[in-house]
């Protein structure tokens, strides 16, 4: 395993899952820039209000490979308004003073800006994590090293598919939490997950010495709290709550009252 020393981002994050008061850390998505910036922020700061203990910050993208149709069309709407890398790390600043902020992001955008550059930027934001998930374990080294220097965590992401070798090198690798994905496919919500769960995340812990959250369909407190159950140390929230975002007359309110359902789940 990693024995990395820890870094700003790292220390945030690890308080964050150790002092949640929950039996796993909650951590929403909301797509930056959707509906629009300064609703994006404001329901940020609802999911603060409503119990989250981090919060994922996706950037908008033209080709989301690892997102299911909520999130794209959330993206596409907020690439539509006029959303920038910039502006979504406006947003990323105002949560940050609240509540760790993990952001999601492409490579490409990563890439065009530069990673020491990038990563650079996230820091002065007081960004504490990154997800690329179309970044390979391979091609990671310059990021991960960008991260390090600037006290940012590099979140990787597996896949119930990952093979134990690979997933052990992932493991070592992981800084802050391993992102264990939940099952096959893009993002959206699930109608059954429960039994899935268990298998995942052993596979993970056994193969990491970071918190394992669990992402990708969990769209219920039902399901919250069964992978709680399951042993994770996070859930990750997101076409849920960019659903009732994008039907809400008040999309703060809205996903209030949602992080709300979950966040009660996980103390139960």
């Amino acid at each position: 395993m990693s024995t990395l020393p820890a870094n700003a981002g790292v220390q945030r994050i690890a308080g964050a899952f150790a002092g949640s008061g929950k039996r796993a850390a909650l951590m929403p998505y909301l797509m930056g820039g959707f509906p629009d910036i300064d609703s994006s922020r404001a329901i940020g700061e609802a999911y603060a209000d409503g119990g989250a203990d981090l919060v994922e910050l996706g950037v908008p993208f033209s080709d989301p490979l690892a997102d299911g149709h909520v999130i794209q069309a959330a993206g596409t709407s907020a690439l539509a308004a006029g959303a920038t890398v910039g502006a979504v790390l406006e947003v990323a600043e105002a949560l940050a003073q609240r509540l760790p902020v993990v952001l999601m992001c492409y490579a490409n955008l990563v890439l065009a800006r530069g990673v020491e550059r990038f990563a650079a930027d996230l820091a002065a934001t007081g960004t504490s994590g990154l997800i690329v998930p179309d970044l390979p374990l391979e091609e990671a080294a310059d990021t991960r090293s960008a991260c390090e220097a600037a006290g940012v965590a590099l979140v990787p992401l597996a896949a119930p598919t990952t093979p134990d070798e690979r997933l052990h090198a992932i493991g070592a690798q992981a800084r802050g939490f391993l992102y264990a994905v939940s099952l096959t496919g893009t993002t959206g919500e699930r109608a059954s997950l429960s039994e899935v769960f268990a298998g995942v995340v052993a596979r993970a812990k056994a193969h990491t010495s970071v918190p394992v959250a669990l992402g990708f369909g969990i769209a219920t407190p039902e399901h919250a709290a069964q992978a709680a159950d399951a042993g994770a140390d996070g859930v990750i929230v997101g076409s849920r709550l960019v659903r009732a975002a994008g039907e809400a007359d008040d999309p703060a309110a809205a996903v209030r009252e949602v992080v709300a359902g979950m966040a009660d789940a996980l103390r139960a």
